[in-house]
C-alpha cells in the first residue's frame, strides 16, 4: 500500500517513535513539581521548548505547546482578537485557510464581528495588495497561511506581514504544512502548527505569540503554558514533537528536492495520460511533495475508492467527498474545476518506484469510473453552420459529475453559436460548468433563474 496523504497526517518519523518510547519512562511525572521526577519532566520540556523554538525562529519563552493545531489556531485567534478588543472587531482572513481558521472566523462574526475574506487566484495565491486593501482602521487581526493544505501553493507572508506592520496589526499564520519544510519568513506576529504534519504524534500542536502583541488568553486560566493552553503537558508527546521537528528539518534540503522531481513527474504526466485533466495549484511556488489534479466526468469518492482498491491512499477536495456535496472551499475560491479531484501529498521517503506505480494505474482507474458514469468518450460531430439554438439538459437532483458529463454528451449536437442551459440543483455545478467550459473553450454566459434550482448557460463556439 502506497499512503500518499501526509499533508492530512504524515507518518510517525522514527526519531519521534523513538523520543515518545524514551520520555514515557522518563517524563511522566508534573513538571511543576519540585521533586526529582517532577525536575527531570521539567528538563525534558524545556528542552523541547527549547529545540521547537530554535526550528520556528522565536525565543522559547514565546511558545507554548497544545493539544492539537486546530487548539492553536483557536486560542491563538481568539486571544489576538481580544488583546486588541480598543481596535476594533475586524478580521482578515484568506478565503482558502485550512477550516479551523474558517471557523474561528464564524464565531466572530456571530459574536458580533467583522470579517473580511480576501479572494485568490486561479493557482490558489493571495497578494499582499489584497490585504492591503481589505485593511481598516478597526482591523484587529489579520490571519493567512504559510501554505495551502490541499493545492500546496505557497503564500507571500513576507509581503502581506510587511503590509500588516505598516498598518499596526499583527498577523497570524498557519504554519502547519510548512513548518517541517522551513522556518515562515516575514515579521509575522502569531503562528501555528501540528506535529502529525511533520511527523511528530498527533495530538500536539504549537502556538507562538511575539513579544509585544497583545494577548488576552480566553476561557479558564490556567498556571501551565503560560495561560495559554489549560491543562497537564502531554510531555512525551511534546518531546517526540520537538525531536522529529528537529530531525525533518535536517532531512528537508534533499528531501526537497527528492519529491520536487518526483511532483514535477506526476504534473507533466498526468494530463499526458488522461485526459480531460486540470492540474492546479501554483507550478513553482508550493511545497515540495503536493500536487493536486482534477478529471473531468468523475465522481471523486468513486475514484478514491477505486484507487485504494489499486493500493494508494490519496485525498480529495472533490464535492462528492462531502457528506454536504458541496465543493471543497478551496477550490471554489479558486475557481478551478472540483469534481474528481485528487491530491497526492507524498510523504519524505516516498518511492520512485510508487509513483511510477501510480501513473501506470490511474489511466484505467479513471476510465472506468468515467465508463460507469457513462461519461462521453468522443467528441460529438462538429457543426458546418451557426446558429442561436438553445438545447436544454435536465439534471435536477442529480449530483457531482452528472450535470457536467450531461452538457459534455450534448455539447457536439449544438450547432455553433447555440446554446446549453443545464438546469442544476447541485451546489457544485456553479463551480464545475464554468471550469468545464475554460477546459473545453466553450463559452459560459452565466446563470439564470429557473423554476427548481439554477440553469447555468453555455454557448458553443468550437
Amino acid at each position: 500500500m502506497s499512503y500518499f496523504d501526509a499533508a492530512s497526517g504524515a507518518p510517525l518519523h522514527p526519531v519521534a517513535r523513538q523520543a515518545l518510547t524514551a520520555s514515557l519512562d522518563e517524563g511522566w511525572a508534573d513538571p511543576a513539581r519540585l521533586y526529582r521526577e517532577g525536575r527531570r519532566a521539567r528538563l525534558l520540556l524545556d528542552a523541547a521548548r527549547e529545540a521547537a523554538a530554535e526550528a520556528v525562529g522565536c525565543r522559547a519563552d514565546e511558545l507554548v505547546f497544545t493539544s492539537s493545531g486546530t487548539s492553536a489556531v483557536h486560542s491563538g485567534i481568539a486571544g489576538a482578537l481580544a488583546g486588541r478588543r480598543r481596535a476594533g472587531h475586524h478580521l482578515i482572513a484568506s478565503a482558502v485557510e485550512h477550516s479551523s481558521v474558517l471557523h474561528a472566523a464564524e464565531v466572530h462574526r456571530s459574536g458580533g464581528g467583522a470579517v473580511t475574506e480576501v479572494a485568490v487566484d486561479r493557482t490558489g495565491a493571495v497578494s499582499p495588495s489584497g490585504y492591503a486593501d481589505a485593511l481598516r482602521p478597526d482591523t484587529a487581526l489579520a490571519c493567512l497561511q504559510s501554505a495551502n493544505h490541499e493545492v500546496g501553493t505557497v503564500q507571500p507572508v513576507a509581503g502581506v506581514a510587511e503590509v500588516c506592520r505598516a498598518a499596526g496589526v499583527p498577523l497570524l499564520v498557519d504554519a502547519a504544512q510548512s513548518l517541517g519544510w522551513g522556518p515562515v519568513e516575514g515579521d509575522w506576529s502569531l503562528l501555528t502548527a501540528s506535529a502529525h504534519k511533520w511527523g511528530g504524534p498527533p495530538g500536539t500542536g504549537l502556538l507562538v505569540v511575539r513579544k509585544g502583541v497583545r494577548f488576552a488568553p480566553q476561557g479558564p486560566r490556567d498556571e501551565r503554558e503560560s495561560g495559554r493552553a489549560a491543562g497537564f503537558e502531554n510531555l512525551p508527546a511534546i518531546v517526540a514533537a520537538a525531536a522529529s521537528l528537529r530531525a525533518v528539518r535536517a532531512e528537508a534540503a534533499g528531501e526537497a528536492v527528492r519529491l520536487r522531481e518526483l511532483t514535477e513527474r506526476i504534473r507533466a504526466r498526468v494530463p499526458r495520460l488522461v485526459p480531460d485533466v486540470e492540474v492546479v495549484g501554483d507550478p513553482e511556488r508550493r511545497l515540495p511533495g503536493i500536487v493536486t489534479f482534477s478529471c473531468l466526468y468523475v465522481d471523486g469518492e468513486t475514484l478514491l475508492h477505486e484507487l485504494d482498491r489499486a493500493g494508494f491512499s490519496v485525498s480529495s477536495g472533490s464535492s462528492c467527498t462531502s457528506s454536504t456535496l458541496t465543493p471543497s472551499h478551496v477550490l471554489r475560491a479558486m475557481g478551478v474545476l472540483s469534481e474528481g479531484n485528487v491530491r497526492l501529498s507524498l510523504p519524505p521517503g516516498t518511492r520512485e518506484e510508487d509513483v511510477e506505480r501510480f501513473l501506470s494505474v490511474l489511466p484505467e482507474v479513471v476510465s472506468g469510473v468515467r465508463e460507469k458514469l457513462g461519461a462521453p468518450v468522443t467528441a460529438g460531430p462538429v457543426p458546418t453552420e451557426e446558429k442561436d439554438e438553445a438545447l436544454v439538459v435536465d439534471a435536477l437532483g442529480r449530483r457531482c459529475p452528472i450535470p457536467v458529463i450531461e452538457l459534455a454528451k450534448v455539447i457536439g449536437d449544438v450547432p455553433l453559436g447555440g446554446t446549453v442551459r443545464v438546469l442544476a440543483d447541485d451546489e457544485a455545478a456553479r463551480l464545475d460548468i464554468p471550469a468545464w467550459c475554460e477546459m473545453r473553450g466553450q463559452e459560459y454566459l452565466g446563470e439564470e433563474p429557473a423554476d427548481r434550482g439554477t440553469a447555468y448557460v453555455v454557448r458553443r463556439v468550437g
